[in-house]
């Protein structure tokens, strides 16, 4: 074993009491929290049918932008054992099921789950989705896999990780805010608790790293450069439809919420600056020399990208997805 993975192992260890300590304060417990049925018409009511038709009724006046980006979200969450696989492989935390990070790893799936359940049922009622279609894109996505450039260190999947929620967290708060504005308050109520959901997941990982850069700073904030040159990419990227290569529709999905404004360049920008006051990068002492540069780096890059950003012009819809029925 490496100087470096040896020092990794012993922050995870530390990191995993924590984990432990404060798992309570991150995830809520299972039977009293949220579940999709909590939503969905009843099947056991008399009203099922009614409720269905008031559903659908609902359902039908969602712009085609909003309906696919809903659904490109909603296949993002059923590829949860790509995620909760990754998660298990990474070096250097105890792979003990009663350690601090199975446990989190089964614990946060759990929650996670819930949230492909809810929009799934929701999306199969709504008769506005070519179901068939939308679970080819959801089994190409969980058989493809994807490459997000972390490896099997737990510094950067961490940094990927509290990236990744706050960008999700967006995106169905966005989306909850745009279906009530087309009428649908049902629809608007399910991306509320998933988002709210997402806020405490992603505040779980901004915290993780937090106990590392006390711990490790260096090493935790070449981890830090070392993402945002690589930029983080978004784990549908390997997105596609039936005849199509890995990735193909992705662009159009991501075209899609950038019209809407559900996730943007700009979103991207806010996130990289509200992780670096999050983790007081700019403060941050004790560093050497290669740590002061990955810092200098990490902190021209906001104003760098949206620069870049506010260029950028808004796609125009010239795309029509298999998912979505008519």
């Amino acid at each position: 074993m490496s100087f470096f993975a040896e020092k990794r192992g012993e922050v995870m260890v530390h990191i995993e009491k924590y984990m432990l300590d404060m798992m309570d304060t991150y995830l809520k417990p299972i039977d009293t929290n949220w579940q999709p049925s909590d939503f969905l018409p009843d099947s056991t009511s008399d009203t099922f049918y009614q409720d269905i038709r008031v559903l659908r009724e609902s359902a039908k006046d969602l712009s085609y932008d909003l309906v696919a980006v809903l659904i490109g979200d909603t296949i993002t969450e059923e590829a949860l054992p790509t995620y909760e696989s990754w998660l298990a492989m990474v070096q250097g935390p105890s792979m003990k099921e009663d350690g601090g990070w199975m446990k989190w790893n089964r614990h946060w799936t759990a929650e996670e789950n819930r949230h492909g359940d809810l929009l799934n049922k929701y999306l199969y009622l709504s008769g506005r989705v070519d179901m068939r279609q939308m679970e080819i894109s959801t089994q190409y996505l969980i058989a493809d896999g994807f490459d997000i450039g972390t490896g099997h260190d737990p510094y950067r999947n961490f940094i990927y990780t509290s990236f990744q929620e706050m960008a999700t967290n967006i995106s169905h708060r966005r989306v909850a805010s745009l279906a009530k504005k087309d009428g649908d308050t049902l629809l608007s109520k399910m991306c509320g608790v998933i988002a709210s959901d997402e806020a405490r997941h992603a505040k779980a990982y901004r915290d993780f790293m937090n106990q590392i850069f006390a711990v490790d700073p260096n090493e935790a904030m070449l981890a830090f450069e070392d993402m945002m040159r690589k930029k983080i990419v978004m784990p549908a990227h390997f997105l596609r439809e039936v005849g199509l290569k890995i990735g193909q529709t992705f662009g159009h999905f991501t075209d899609a919420a950038q019209r809407l404004g559900v996730y943007t360049a700009i979103d991207y920008v806010d996130i990289m600056q509200q992780l670096i006051i999050d983790w007081k990068i700019e403060g941050m002492r004790d560093l050497n020399e290669a740590g002061e540069k990955a810092r200098d780096y990490i902190m021209a890059l906001p104003s760098r990208l949206l620069r870049v950003a506010e260029r950028m012009k808004n796609p125009t819809i010239d795309y029509k997805f298999t998912w979505i029925a008519g």
